[in-house]
């Protein structure tokens, strides 16, 4: 049986780099993968982009409301697709990522998701709440904070400055910078975690 699974993050743990690799393995091998990212991420344009200096050109973008199933199809037959790889899955919609666990198990498409679990407030985004809800397999990748533990949560840096209030989302590098940060250091840095805030 075909799996939906989730691989998740904080930022800088490599999770594009692994979808990459994946993705690459299949090819080697003679099969065909379907890498897919959603329209939010604008980041890299249409590729999948390492923090490493390495990148790679998606097959679709995923526009809000679109079907993923639709979208694969118009790239390969989905009888004809080995695995979809998904980037930046955090920003799926919750019935986008349903469409993806109906299609690893009735379709037999394996689906690789790639993504954070919570926002720079340490709120889930709701693609990622609905991953961690129907993923068959959950898989956490590391990073380390600037002070050499684990680290858990994103920040969010506007003008250089730590802010815990904002948009949920504002792409890398555009509107914000992120730091990845162990729970102690995002308390320092950032302030108290709320769920209210």
């Amino acid at each position: 049986m075909a799996k939906l699974y989730f691989r998740y993050g904080a930022m800088n743990s490599g999770k594009s780099t692994m979808l990459m690799q994946a993705a690459y393995n299949y090819e080697e091998r003679g099969q065909f993968p379907v890498i897919v990212k959603p329209g939010v991420d604008t980041k890299a344009g249409r590729a999948v982009s390492s923090r490493i200096g390495i990148e790679r050109e998606v097959d679709a973008i995923l526009a809000s409301g679109q079907s993923l199933e639709e979208l694969v199809e118009q790239v390969r037959p989905l009888d004809q697709t080995d695995a979809i790889f998904i980037d930046e899955a955090q920003f799926l919609e919750p019935a986008q990522v349903d469409e993806a666990f109906t299609l690893a198990v009735t379709r037999r498409v394996p689906v690789l998701a790639y993504g954070l679990r919570s926002d720079f407030r340490t709120r889930a985004f709701p693609g990622s709440a609905r991953l961690l809800e129907l993923a068959h397999s959950i898989e956490e990748l590391k990073t380390i904070c600037r002070c050499g533990s684990k680290a858990l949560m994103n920040a969010r840096l506007v003008g250089g400055e730590f802010v815990s209030h904002g948009a949920q989302v504002a792409i890398d590098g555009q509107a914000a910078e992120y730091e990845s940060l162990c729970g102690a250091c995002y308390i320092a840095k950032v302030g108290q975690v709320r769920h209210d805030s």
